[in-house]
């Protein structure tokens, strides 16, 4: 790729975000299609791509917890377990907590609860919980736990 044809900063930050954005589009769509399903794999795993280029950590976690959220919803244990984990990582290491922290732990708390791991699931969403209370936005707050009512199990 020649230096004129590489994207901007600013063309990477709104592909990371439009994709992102996608993704949430078909995540509420009912009735996916298989091709949107390998859509919506694919343009969570780009808008990550793309914050690692012009994001902070809090964008990279929050790009590998929306790949988890993408295969748990559709029912990928192992992926989402993995980029579950990696989100979880990415706020303890980079020292990021209130909503980001919680969704980590809510990330496992939903992979896990796909991948049959029951002791687990309880242990993340009380550590969810726990983190939950820390959240200073109240809307946020509210969102966290009602997600944690929407894990299976």
């Amino acid at each position: 790729m020649s230096e004129e044809t590489k994207p901007t900063i600013q063309q990477h930050r709104r592909l990371a975000i439009d994709l992102f954005n996608h993704v949430w589009t078909l995540l509420d769509k009912p009735d996916r299609t298989r091709e949107e399903n390998d859509d919506m794999i694919h343009a969570a795993h780009a808008s990550r791509h793309h914050w690692s280029i012009v994001g902070a950590a809090v964008n990279l976690a929050r790009g590998e917890w929306q790949v988890s959220r993408v295969y748990s919803v559709l029912k990928m244990p192992e992926p989402a377990l993995y980029h579950a984990r990696r989100c979880l990582d990415i706020c303890l290491e980079s020292h990021i907590g209130d909503f980001d922290l919680a969704f980590g732990y809510e990330a496992l708390a939903r992979a896990s609860a796909i991948a049959g791991k029951t002791s687990d699931v309880e242990k993340y969403i009380a550590l969810a919980k726990q983190a939950g209370e820390n959240i200073t936005e109240q809307d946020d707050k509210e969102l966290l736990f009602s997600d944690l009512k929407s894990i299976p199990g």
